[in-house]
């Protein structure tokens, strides 16, 4: 398993000495695909190309056609960031939509092992019916 590595845990956390907490194996492969889709790219100041896409289409309908985009962004950053992966399927599920949240279901496998897993990422989202302006006041003329 030295193909996969140890790295930094993700969020940044520290261990029972006070260290950096690191992650190995599997875990390191899971730690790092979260990271890169919940980073926007343009985040990173040092490397703004790095990122996943996904966070332009948080106003987007819930509709095949946005999840045929989520799909190709998720796709297409995982192959760029993430080499020990060989991305399967990205299935987006719109069900928990009207709560805010889609389910991005990514399956892949371990290039070194071959050895396949998924992933759930919690995407989420402004709901359809919810809006962003401020509440219709209306004024009163009342004389007093």
């Amino acid at each position: 398993m030295d193909f996969i590595g140890r790295g930094w845990a993700f969020p940044l956390r520290t261990d029972a000495t006070g260290s950096i907490a690191l992650v190995g194996g599997e875990r390191e492969i899971v730690e790092s695909i979260r990271l890169i889709l919940a980073t926007a790219p343009g985040e990173r100041p040092m490397r703004p190309e790095f990122g996943c896409a996904i966070h332009d289409l948080v106003f987007a309908p819930a509709d095949a056609a946005t999840a045929g985009d989520i799909a190709f962004a998720v796709r297409g950053a995982l192959d760029q960031w993430e080499p020990r992966i060989a991305v399967d399927d990205v299935i987006v599920d719109f069900s928990a939509s009207e709560v805010g949240t889609l389910y991005i279901d990514i399956r892949y496998r371990i290039r070194d092992t071959n050895d396949p897993r998924n992933l759930v990422f919690p995407f989420y989202v402004i709901p359809a019916h919810e809006s962003l302006e401020s509440p219709d006041v209306t004024a009163t003329e009342d004389g007093a």
